[in-house]
């Protein structure tokens, strides 16, 4: 099958099942088509050949023998730069860490293995994750496969690209402020985002941004990450924070009580970006469900603030526990966010903390009177690939998160939020919008997902550069 690159998880799983596909046959036209494509995106920084290879011989030995270790099994896919896979380089995105080669699978990682995913190797990051675009001094700019002179945003673009330009099938990455579900919105993909603990995290990079940074999936589709939630999700004795309880998304979950938040404040928001969302909202009345518009719900301005302080002091610890690695090689970005955060003190961060706090009761009891709110996933198109942020957004000036200011909210709540593309821009980029359900209740957000997306999504699309088999 010449197409078989253009097969989702759930397909390529059926294939692997019925015999009609094999793992090695669908990883050489992955290394075929990355070998080709991937020199005009930049997504994948180290790429495992050998070791994808070795991975799906066994497994399609498994799946002749009727053996597979699980559906997912021996299906291609990518890790973010900022996960940790035995025997390759995991670096942040950073030259401090160029030559790390970390000796343990971090828990996410080590759940695919053994779940019989090939890992094709590691995608592009900003510097240890902490921007909305992706570029580094170590690796250089990943670019949009919508059109590579753009971003995919970040900081899991690289992730992104990989799946969109059907590098592989599916991708993990974090997410800490929006970090999967802007790049899906910027890629065409379905960005999934879980509950704090939903996925039990451990045995990796120092945390620093508290306890907001999760590990998502990025997919062609909600059935896709579904499939992916079902290995990646539950509780290990080494994340506490993973013995969470599940909780329904409703009692009926075909009459939602749906809060549309179109736009927070008098922030600048594309207007293709805000049609496409209304147009979602029109089509979720028509669904059944009860859709009502609001206004943000929170206060922006002390929750962006405590963002800043959190964010910071949290680049500051990753300095100081690096000792000198990162004060000698880390780039001028997180250079200037350490020293800002060090000049903090240990009560700017407790009074960051009671906001984040409050915000999670104020989020607690907004779910309690909806089921779901909606809103864009980003406020703007993708901008230049190696712009770090948007200047300008509907003609007006906004600074480097007013892309951003969709998301990070959900984050610092907890919830569990899910980016779904919705359409198309004029200029032929992709636009996405955010569904974001109560704490635990992941996965009723996807079935949600899953509904929506069969009722009313687009069908997807391949970018015109993943189709050129003159690509070169």
């Amino acid at each position: 099958m010449t197409d078989m690159w253009q097969l989702g998880v759930a397909d390529l799983a059926t294939g692997f099942r019925t015999g009609r596909l094999d793992p090695v046959a669908v990883l050489d036209v992955c290394l075929e088509r990355i070998a080709r494509i991937d020199p005009l995106l930049n997504s994948i920084v180290t790429l495992d050949a050998a070791g994808a290879r070795a991975a799906a011989q066994n497994s399609a030995a498994r799946w002749k023998a009727g053996t597979p270790l699980s559906s997912l099994d021996g299906i291609p896919m990518t890790i973010k730069d900022n996960l940790l896979v035995g025997g390759l380089r995991a670096t942040w995105g950073s030259h401090a860490y160029a030559d790390h080669v970390p000796d343990h699978d971090e828990i996410p990682v080590e759940r695919l293995r053994r779940a019989g995913v090939v890992i094709v190797g590691k995608t592009n990051v900003p510097e240890l994750t902490l921007e909305g675009y992706t570029s580094n001094t170590l690796f250089g700019t990943t670019g949009n496969p919508w059109d590579p002179a753009l971003t995919p945003g970040g900081s899991s673009g690289g992730a992104a690209a990989s799946v969109a330009a059907g590098l592989v099938s599916a991708a993990i990455g974090t997410d800490a402020g929006g970090s999967i579900r802007r790049p899906a919105s910027h890629t065409g993909l379905v960005g999934f985002k879980p509950s704090i603990g939903h996925v039990a995290r451990g045995d990796g990079f120092l945390e620093t941004v508290a306890d907001c940074e999760v590990v998502g999936t990025l997919t062609r589709s909600v059935t896709d990450a579904m499939l992916l939630d079902a290995v990646l999700a539950g509780p290990d004795v080494r994340d506490p924070r993973s013995a969470l309880v599940s909780v329904p998304l409703a009692a009926d979950p075909t009459r939602l009580r749906i809060l549309y938040v179109p736009r927070f404040d008098d922030a600048p928001l594309d207007p293709e970006i805000e049609a496409a969302t209304d147009t979602a909202a029109a089509a979720l009345t028509g669904m059944g469900h009860v859709v009502e518009q609001g206004g943000v719900f929170f206060d922006r301005l002390a929750v962006d603030e405590a963002w800043r302080v959190i964010g910071r002091a949290g680049v500051a610890r990753a300095f100081r526990a690096a000792g000198q690695r990162l004060r000698l090689k880390g780039g001028p970005t997180i250079q200037a966010m350490a020293q800002e955060g060090e000049r903090l003190s240990a009560a700017d961060y407790v009074d960051a903390m009671e906001v984040v706090m409050a915000l999670r009761r104020r989020s607690a009891d907004l779910f309690t009177r909806y089921d779901l709110v909606l809103t864009p996933s980003a406020a703007a198109l993708p901008w230049p690939a190696a712009d770090a942020f948007p200047p300008m957004i509907d003609g007006q000036p906004v600074g480097p998160r007013g892309h951003a200011i969709y998301t990070g909210w959900v984050n610092l709540a907890g919830n569990p939020g899910l980016a779904m593309p919705l359409g198309f821009s004029r200029s032929g980029l992709p636009i996405g919008g955010q569904v974001v359900s109560r704490f635990g209740s992941d996965a009723g957000l996807l079935s949600f997902g899953a509904s929506f997306e069969a009722a009313h999504a687009p069908a997807w699309a391949f970018p015109p550069l993943s189709l050129d088999d003159t690509t070169s």
